[in-house]
């Protein structure tokens, strides 16, 4: 049955036969309207990850315009100060920019100079990529808010000190209210930050893609109290709409169905539009039969309630990890002559839909069509998937055809035995009998970050990747639960199956950075972050068990137990410059950790044995290039209006013919400027100006470090820059290394147009 056009008002489920004027109506009633300039003035700033609350990357720029971009210079950088690799997205706010850096430390500068205004130190295990920032009215409360090792907390951006009557002592526990005991939920926290609404903050979570991880309901928190204010669950309680989609109990095991990526809000309408991801577990789903919803849906919901207002589910039943991972996109598009608001979602997979914003009624035909059926014991894979009839951007087979031209004659023969004796299309189901070949794969298409719009021409961009997954099922076995020291010997298979390729046969790194005592300045729950939803071009770990990564942890010379250094240690090198405090607010230990749920509740039927397969990552090359390309498509026409090929394609230039790295677009971003120019970063740190109307190269440069955060603009005294962070090293394969970029330090880089002399 599809549910997909259903609206629920109160305890009423409304079908669509209304007509979209009347649902529209109704729908402003509900959410109430603001004045159509606040969406105008939000382009001007970059205070949320994607600049605006509804994450377009969208910036109104008049002083850089197609003809003087080319004159775009370095003008000045603040050094991240470490070795660590940072991830962060700056927000900047007036005259400040914030940053993280130098010993996971937050730090204000001024954003004309790079001078430190003041630096909170030492917070190790914060998110990543990036931070929010609230303001009261009258601007006398300024406050950055953050996750930390599970918990929610906030600092005066003022001062940049905690503040201490934020929740409970500064800290808001966010295993509570999960519908899973807390001790059992070992991670939470997002990577990405969220989105502050009015006073409310909506934040999704990374609760983990193993057997029984979390559930990852999307809540909503008082900016002010930390009080949590609503809560959508994704994974339906007994009497919930969608409830009926699962077995009757799999809302007490089944975790994920989460958003761990950029939530997007029309702040004229109150409505808040939720990308979620895939239900665990990822590729085998005998214990959650069904179609899965609220799994792989984007959801409305009443931004001030949480209440669902309508949803699409773009795979039924996934068996293939297709989350919903980049910002749903909101635009105004001219369909038959008609201006309408709309949403529209890039996937992994390679499709486009495109809903009207309010009702969820797709303005491009969808049609389910019917895919092959699983084999595997207890399977049932949903017969149908809906396919859009806007054209794909990525790929969806490997073949003969396609297969990387520049593989040697041995290896291509190779491929050709191997091709004969698998499977690969589209929604072709894993299977513990042969490798099924997905294209695209776990990296493929658009990923998080990968998405950004005009939201008034209704013109859509997206950064992809051609990459496949290579899978075979296996039979998960029972994992022990204690660890001893004599264990940690026997995790150097998964050293060496994992991570030797990257940080070397003796840890002292190589493509990715040295582990050499990394225990003596990390954490555990740092580390642990960092192995399940990896980190720069390194893919997260997630189907490794708590006890693995804690052997892991002490193989590499750390201590899981360790709570805090002895004086004369130090988890990076001494701080100069204003710092006002170090460390987060005091959390207890137990909620910066957990003993993870390992079997079905007492009662539960479930399947006899479960199945398990990694992300089949190894070989990016597989097909023939370009892999990574920036795509602009016209949704007032429902067409592709251009694509250009972006990054270094790497291909061999190392000289090695056998394995190439796509990634060019991974962990990458994109900014839009009124005067019609799109910022796209790239592998290789490569950073481009493209012309938005033809994809013609406007400006392109080289940075001497590579960049895997989200870049952003910034207004001061009538001028515009642009900010990119380049604080990870290059891998091996990045670029020509004979053809270095000039040295500088590796930091937050600023770029504008010189003033004229």
């Amino acid at each position: 049955m599809d549910f997909s056009f259903i609206l629920m008002s109160n305890t009423k489920f409304t079908f669509l036969s209304w007509g979209p004027l009347v649902v529209q109506v109704v729908l402003v009633l509900i959410t109430g309207c603001q004045t159509p300039t606040k969406e105008i003035a939000e382009h001007t700033t970059w205070s949320h990850y994607g600049g605006s609350p509804d994450q377009s990357k969208f910036f109104e720029s008049p002083s850089i315009t197609k003809s003087n971009v080319g004159e775009m210079e370095l003008l000045w950088n603040y050094p991240s100060g470490d070795d660590r690799f940072y991830f962060f997205n700056p927000i900047i706010v007036d005259s400040t920019m914030f940053v993280l850096g130098k010993n996971s430390s937050l730090i204000a500068i001024h954003a004309r100079t790079g001078k430190e205004l003041w630096i909170h130190t030492d917070l190790s295990g914060i998110t990543r990529r990036g931070i929010n920032y609230w303001e009261s009215g009258d601007k006398k409360d300024r406050r950055l808010l953050f996750t930390l090792n599970n918990s929610l907390q906030a600092i005066d951006a003022v001062t940049g000190k905690s503040i201490m009557d934020f929740g409970d002592n500064g800290y808001v526990d966010l295993r509570e209210g999960l519908d899973r005991d807390p001790t059992s939920v070992t991670q939470i926290q997002s990577m990405m930050p969220g989105v502050v609404y009015d006073d409310l903050l909506i934040l999704g979570s990374a609760p983990g893609e193993s057997y029984f991880s979390p559930p990852g309901h999307v809540r909503a928190y008082n900016v002010v109290t930390g009080k949590l204010e609503w809560t959508f669950h994704t994974i339906p309680r007994p009497g919930e709409y969608g409830y009926e989609t699962w077995p009757k109990d799999a809302y007490k095991y089944v975790g994920g169905v989460n958003v761990w990526s950029e939530i997007s809000v029309d702040t004229e309408r109150g409505i808040a539009y939720l990308p979620i991801g895939s239900p665990t577990y990822d590729y085998y789903g005998g214990d959650r039969l069904g179609s899965n919803l609220f799994a792989n849906s984007l959801v409305a919901v009443d931004a001030k309630t949480g209440e669902r207002l309508w949803h699409y589910q773009t795979v039924h039943h996934d068996l293939w990890d297709y989350d919903l991972s980049p910002a749903p996109q909101l635009l105004t598009v001219d369909k038959d002559g008609k201006k309408v608001d709309a949403v529209a979602i890039a996937t992994k997979h390679g499709f486009v839909f495109v809903f009207d914003r309010v009702t969820g009624e797709p303005i491009f035909p969808i049609e389910e069509k019917p895919f092959p059926k699983s084999e595997m014991p207890g399977e049932e894979s949903w017969p149908t998937q809906p396919i859009t009839s806007l054209p794909s951007f990525t790929r969806h087979e490997v073949t003969e055809e396609n297969l990387n031209p520049y593989f040697s004659d041995s290896l291509r023969q190779d491929w050709l035995k191997r091709l004969d004796s698998t499977k690969s299309g589209l929604y072709e189901p894993p299977s513990d009998k042969y490798e099924t070949i997905i294209m695209p794969g776990a990296l493929g298409g658009a990923n998080y970050g990968n998405t950004a719009g005009d939201p008034q021409n209704g013109i859509l961009y997206i950064l992809t990747q051609e990459y496949a997954s290579i899978y075979r099922l296996n039979k998960l076995e029972p994992t022990k639960k204690e660890l001893t020291k004599n264990d940690v010997d026997k995790v150097r298979s998964l050293y060496e199956s994992s991570c030797i390729a990257c940080h070397g046969p003796n840890m002292e790194g190589g493509a990715g950075p040295s582990l050499k005592n990394l225990g003596h300045h990390m954490f555990y729950e740092e580390f642990r972050n960092t192995v399940v939803n990896g980190k720069g071009v390194m893919p997260g770990l997630v189907h490794v068990d708590e006890t693995s990564l804690k052997a892991l942890f002490q193989f590499l010379g750390g201590d899981p137990e360790r709570r805090s250094f002895r004086r004369g240690e130090q988890q990076g090198e001494p701080i100069d410059g204003p710092v006002v405090a170090s460390g987060g607010v005091i959390v207890p230990p137990d909620v910066q950790r957990g003993a993870p749920m390992q079997e079905y509740p007492q009662g539960v039927e479930h399947p006899e044995t479960r199945y398990t397969t990694d992300y089949g990552l190894d070989w990016p090359g597989l097909i023939d290039p370009p892999w990574s390309s920036i795509i602009a498509y016209d949704l007032n026409e429902g067409t592709i209006k251009w694509r250009q090929p972006v990054g270094v394609d790497s291909l061999y230039v190392q000289g090695d013919k056998t394995k190439g790295a796509p990634n060019g677009t991974q962990r990458k971003g994109m900014v839009i400027t009124s005067t019609g120019i799109v910022f796209s970063t790239a592998k290789g740190g490569k950073v481009y100006a493209f012309d938005a109307e033809n994809g013609n190269v406007l400006w392109e440069t080289t940075l001497s470090h590579e960049t895997n955060a989200q870049p952003s603009m910034f207004s001061l005294d009538g001028k515009e820059y642009l900010v990119i962070n380049a604080t990870s090293d290059f891998r091996s394969d990045s670029y020509d290394h004979s053809k270095k970029p000039g040295a500088v330090a590796k930091g937050y880089l600023v770029y504008g147009i010189p003033d004229k002399k």
